[in-house]
């Protein structure tokens, strides 16, 4: 199974204060463990909601809102996308994690869909191009 692991945004991680030395260094230690055990896929912080945009979905129209946006505690300030055997293993894992804030903070664990999932609707022909994108993705050189 694999799940995102959202580390949640703080007044601090909007305002744009950066970690310190040594939370950075317990990071990448905990980053470690969690490629040794096959674990971690993906992990990255994310730049304040200042810097970035939402867009705005009616119908057939397109909006553009510039950030900062006003809810902190529905705002995401980094991620890890990992692969676990159970809810249990992510929340394990996500117990033995250093506190990504200075203060009080929150991870929130989420399962990411698979294509069985989907069931019927997800059709023969939209899993064969699922997984050709998947190839390609994989195949893609580095940048």
């Amino acid at each position: 199974m694999r799940f995102m692991v959202l580390v949640k945004a703080t007044a601090d991680s909007e305002a744009g204060l950066m970690p310190s030395e040594q939370l950075l260094a317990d990071m990448g230690r905990f980053n470690e463990e969690l490629v040794k055990a096959g674990v971690m896929l993906a992990g990255e912080g994310l730049h304040p909601s200042s810097k970035g945009v939402r867009v705005r979905f009616s119908g057939k129209d397109r909006r553009v809102i510039d950030g900062p946006f006003a809810e902190t505690k529905e705002l995401v300030a980094g991620f890890w996308l990992w692969q676990c055997a159970s809810l249990e293993e992510a929340i394990s894992w996500v117990k033995r994690c250093p506190n990504p804030m200075p203060g009080d903070s929150d991870i929130e664990i989420r399962q990411v869909y698979e294509a069985e999932d989907f069931g019927e609707a997800f059709t023969p022909e939209l899993r064969e191009q699922e997984e050709r994108l998947r190839d390609q993705l994989q195949n893609k050189p580095a940048s």
